[in-house]
């Protein structure tokens, strides 16, 4: 379990000083939801606050009213001890708050520096915005080459140019929506190791919403925890653990995977038994995904893909573990049909896959959880409906013609299956919290009875619920046979879920090993591109 740090919020009520933030029964309705349900709130200088909630809990809508991209229905906000009305971004760029948005708001044609630069008042110096770069980089380790492509970065390094970009504004009220969904632990326990002297010495004021119960235990001063929109519990961090955090988050008991579970610790009981497939009986079978000798360039003229060779059986689950950036995504692309291989092939059931037809691989019985769904999982603007069914929209046509009576029928029965929680077939997508965008994606893959489901990132940006919810749901689609590939860069999640393991390194496998024998020190080498 993790621990808590010491208390860093012993000031006394009657001396305590205005806060630099204070909401005050802040309310706001979409429709019939109401996302947020008269919320309180208060942010101190000098303060690191935490949010935790379940996807959908209203943590991201009360943020975005704070930074101006959504109007209250209801309450007040205090500034400083002012009451101010914030109607957009610029206005609360004015009081001095800066927000890392969850999600890239970033201009992939552009080079880091004219990112970070984009917005900007005066007249532009790109040599001074490098030279920001450069020092933001150096001062919280967050190190990057401003002259990179974005559209050929890592999603790990597409959030530290966001991070970046807000930091250069040197905001003194900074929000983080889920700022570390893509760093790697390292990164995240730089970041706020750095963050917090910065924090403490110059009287800023800090909100972190995270799924991470570890990271919120180590990186905050105070907790507030918000359910259906309502804050139901707030703490000091100093008196919280990771499940009662958990408990108060979903309103039940959950499983919790924590860092003892990252090192081989973790204890499986009856029920995770009865799901996990044999590892060993599975590999007797004949591979139901097979690929070998598998390159592919990228645009870079570099090899995304090089020389890779794997097997994934009937009933296994297959993870594939590596630091972010060694080819991951290619792998999962060419399971897409998004990635054309210059030499080597993909057999599904034996027979070999073009890897130049779009659509090939679906057809050959692949489903895919990509690693962002916004990118290439789901449509926003489109409806629920029309996105459990965007592969396949003949299931619901006649005559090439959408059949709306027949795509709602279908729409409700997945949506009740999967506990998707939306106002309806008809709601848009956009509309869904992270979690339930996920639950449509994972529907939609599985509606098709894959017989390999490739899962890439499936738990990124989830709350502990939901991330309950989609390792069970993988474990229960191997137990009925499904070869899974899990690809994933939490080793914590390789580890609890995965009944082989294989290491990618510049876009090979290096080396493979059973779930049982697997060996921290060995994976750690192998990642780093030791030899097996």
């Amino acid at each position: 379990m993790s621990q808590a740090p010491p208390d860093r919020t012993g000031v006394d009520a009657h001396t305590a000083p205005t806060p630099a933030v204070d909401l005050r029964g802040i309310t706001k309705r979409f429709g019939a939801v109401t996302a947020c349900d008269s919320v309180d709130l208060t942010l101190s200088r000098g303060k690191i606050h935490g949010i935790l909630g379940e996807n959908g809990a209203g943590k991201s809508t009360l943020m975005k009213i704070l930074i101006g991209l959504v109007l209250p229905d209801g309450g007040s906000i205090h500034i400083d001890g002012e009451p101010q009305q914030i109607h957009d971004p610029l206005a609360a760029a004015r009081l001095g708050i800066g927000m890392v948005h969850q999600h890239f708001s970033l201009v992939d044609p552009l080079t880091v520096w004219e990112n970070v630069a984009l917005g900007e008042g005066s007249r532009l110096d790109p040599g001074a915005v490098r030279k920001r770069i450069g020092e933001i980089g150096d001062h919280y380790g967050l190190h990057i080459d401003p002259n990179a492509r974005v559209g050929d970065l890592t999603a790990g390094l597409r959030q530290r140019v966001e991070i970046i970009k807000c930091l250069r504004r040197d905001p003194s009220i900074v929000i983080f929506d889920e700022p570390t969904s893509v760093l790697t632990p390292e990164e995240s326990t730089t970041l706020f190791e750095s963050f917090r002297d910065v924090v403490a010495a110059e009287g800023r004021a800090v909100v972190l919403v995270s799924h991470k119960l570890d990271e919120v235990l180590a990186a905050t001063d105070e907790i507030t925890i918000m359910r259906q929109g309502r804050v139901v519990e707030h703490l000091r961090t100093m008196n919280a653990d990771a499940r009662t955090l958990a408990r108060a988050m979903v309103g039940r008991e959950v499983s919790l995977r924590t860092e003892r579970a990252a090192l081989g610790l973790i204890e499986v009981d009856e029920a995770d038994e009865s799901l996990a497939a044999p590892a060993a009986a599975s590999m007797d079978r004949e591979p139901v995904l097979s690929i070998r000798h598998a390159t592919a360039i990228g645009a870079q003229g570099a090899p995304v893909l090089d020389d890779l060779s794997l097997d994934v059986h009937a009933g296994e689950i297959l993870g594939i573990a590596g630091v972010e950036g060694n080819g991951q995504r290619a792998l999962g692309d060419l399971l897409s049909s998004l990635v054309r291989l210059s030499s080597g092939e993909v057999s599904v059931g034996g027979n070999v896959i073009s890897t130049r037809t779009p659509g090939a691989m679906t057809a050959a019985g692949v489903g895919v959880i990509p690693e962002d769904r916004h990118d290439s999982g789901v449509v926003l603007d489109m409806t629920v409906a029309e996105n459990l069914v965007l592969m396949t929209p003949q299931q619901v046509a006649n005559r090439g013609v959408l059949d709306r009576a027949k795509l709602a029928r279908r729409a409700e029965q997945m949506i009740a299956e999967f506990d998707i929680q939306c106002a309806g077939p008809e709601a848009p997508m956009w509309s869904l919290s992270g979690g339930n965008q996920q639950r449509v994606v994972l529907a939609r893959e599985l509606s098709y009875a894959p017989e390999i489901l490739v899962a890439a990132q499936p738990t990124r940006g989830l709350d502990v619920g939901a991330i309950e919810y989609m390792t069970d749901r993988l474990r229960a689609a191997a137990a009925e046979g499904v070869a899974i590939l899990l690809i994933s860069s939490e080793l914590e999640e390789i580890l609890d879920l995965a009944d082989r393991i294989a290491v990618m390194y510049r876009g090979a496998i290096v080396g493979e090993m059973l779930r049982a024998d697997a060996d921290l020190e060995r994976l750690s080498l192998l990642m780093g591109g030791a030899a097996a």
